[in-house]
């Protein structure tokens, strides 16, 4: 069991990595919880199918009442739509402001969940279960809640921090290999933006790591959450340090955009993205072409990427809608060498026309 806190102020809370903690996680956080507080679980009937009765069995031992919330599945519900239906849903079942929110599931989960949490009468508590890698490594952790509108990810949110993060890993055995991979880029992401030695258990274990070896995977999930709360600390809203965590996301999003989030999912346009912003560092001189191969390397070796269907154009228009983009100008995350990115706002278009390009055509390799 690992316990990494996440200092925030005021109010610091811890993110909890232990296998089976899902069964248990009515006994951890009824001591957290205000007196008498009504749970409502938010989560998709995947997640409740397998997990649901696990989950509601612990609070019922602990002496919690817990009601479940189902959400449609996938990015295109990410949207506010969403969010109005859930807040309807609790003011039928009575919902105040002692309720708590659970996110139990994904990142979109997470997300919208979070949300909710964030303004349903103008707050509650919100507890977040990630159940994906891509969500325990990344989006459980730091606060950042939001939808999608159709012309950008993300566009409407809030910083919500939550109460506490459960993370299980052994929920991840569920998990088909594409969603498990998906996740294992926002993990890869941490060695390259922060942790060498994470990247190079990706570089000596890659085989460990496919295979879902127990012990790997807490190691992974614990060293992406300690960088993640580190980061968090240190720039709770994205004013400076945090901005590092958007290593391929840049052209992610817009990748993401472009297919209308039907296509791919949020950790394989995000692996596209870093392999197009390790072409951009290399090309612009800022990472030594070596490393660079690495990196890409590292990312197309846990497994085939979808085929890009997107025209190089829209994907360079889209990024001027992009939250990191300010003033016009487009800012990307570029590694400067393992361990160290930079953030940097002055990429010639041509460039990142080539960068799209490149993966574009690696797609159908």
């Amino acid at each position: 069991m690992t316990t990494v806190r996440v200092d925030v102020q005021p109010r610091p809370y811890e993110a909890r990595i232990e296998n089976g903690v899902l069964a248990r996680a009515g006994e951890v956080l009824e001591p957290l919880l205000p007196a008498n507080s009504k749970i409502f679980v938010v989560t998709v009937e995947p997640v409740r199918r397998k997990w649901g009765k696990t989950l509601l069995r612990s609070f019922t031992a602990a002496g919690l009442d817990a009601t479940v919330l189902d959400m449609p599945q996938g990015e295109r519900f990410k949207r506010l739509a969403t969010v109005e239906s859930l807040a309807e849903k609790l003011t039928r079942l009575g919902a105040d402001r002692t309720g708590v929110i659970v996110a139990f599931g994904g990142g979109v989960v997470g997300d919208v969940a979070g949300f909710l949490a964030a303004v349903y009468m103008r707050g509650l508590n919100v507890v977040q279960m990630p159940t994906t890698v891509l969500a325990q490594v990344d989006a459980s952790i730091g606060g950042k809640t939001g939808v999608n509108l159709r012309s950008g990810k993300n566009l409407v949110g809030a910083f919500h921090q939550p109460l506490a993060v459960l993370i299980d890993p052994l929920v991840l055995e569920t998990l088909s290999d594409r969603e498990y991979r998906a996740g294992l880029y926002e993990t890869l992401k941490c060695g390259v933006i922060g942790d060498p030695e994470l990247f190079r258990e990706f570089e000596e274990n890659q085989a460990a790591i496919l295979r879902r070896d127990p012990e790997v995977v807490e190691r992974l999930i614990a060293a992406s959450v300690r960088l993640k709360a580190h980061v968090v600390s240190v720039d709770e809203k994205e004013n400076g340090l945090r901005r590092i965590l958007n290593f391929g996301h840049t052209i992610g999003h817009a990748l993401e955009a472009e297919t209308e989030y039907k296509k791919l999912l949020h950790g394989e346009a995000v692996a596209w993205g870093m392999v197009a912003a390790t072409g951009i560092a290399e090309n612009v001189g800022k990472l030594d072409t070596s490393t660079a191969h690495r990196v890409s390397d590292a990312t197309l070796g846990l497994g085939k990427l979808p085929r890009l269907e997107v025209r190089t154009r829209n994907i360079v228009r889209l990024l001027q809608s992009d939250k990191k983009t300010r003033n016009g100008k487009v800012h990307f995350v570029l590694p400067t060498k393992l361990g160290e990115v930079e953030v940097v706002n002055d990429v010639p278009e041509a460039v990142v026309l080539e960068a799209v390009e490149t993966i574009r055509r690696l797609s159908r390799a």
